[in-house]
């Protein structure tokens, strides 16, 4: 479960930025997680309650925002959802497209007391 590892890049970024801001607490860290990031959000909330014990962000909520892939297509420029990257443009049935979003994991936001 690669979620782990994520969940302790996570906790290492946001104890960082708690040093360089003085923080004793964190409160709430809201993550930014992409459909087609490769990252399993049921995954990640489980490997952070895990991960979080004796930190900083023991008893943080954590608020996770699913980030829906879309892509836009190269031949027509169509915007369109996609479940997974071997996706076709339901417009002109062809797989050249762009992701426009949907591959993001990142730290959006952490609220300290």
């Amino acid at each position: 479960m690669h979620e782990l590892s994520v969940a302790q890049n996570i906790i290492e970024i946001v104890e960082e930025n708690a040093r360089k801001l003085k923080l004793k607490i964190i409160s709430e860290v809201e993550i930014d997680v992409g459909t087609i990031s490769g990252v399993v959000p049921e995954n990640l909330e489980f490997a952070m309650d895990v991960a979080m014990k004796d930190t900083i962000l023991e008893n943080a909520k954590i608020k996770m925002n699913i980030i829906k892939a879309k892509a836009k297509c190269l031949k027509c420029a169509n915007e369109f959802e996609i479940e997974e990257m071997y996706s076709l443009c339901p417009k002109c049935n062809r797989f050249e497209f762009e992701i426009i979003n949907g591959k993001e994991l990142k730290v959006k936001s952490i609220k300290a007391e």
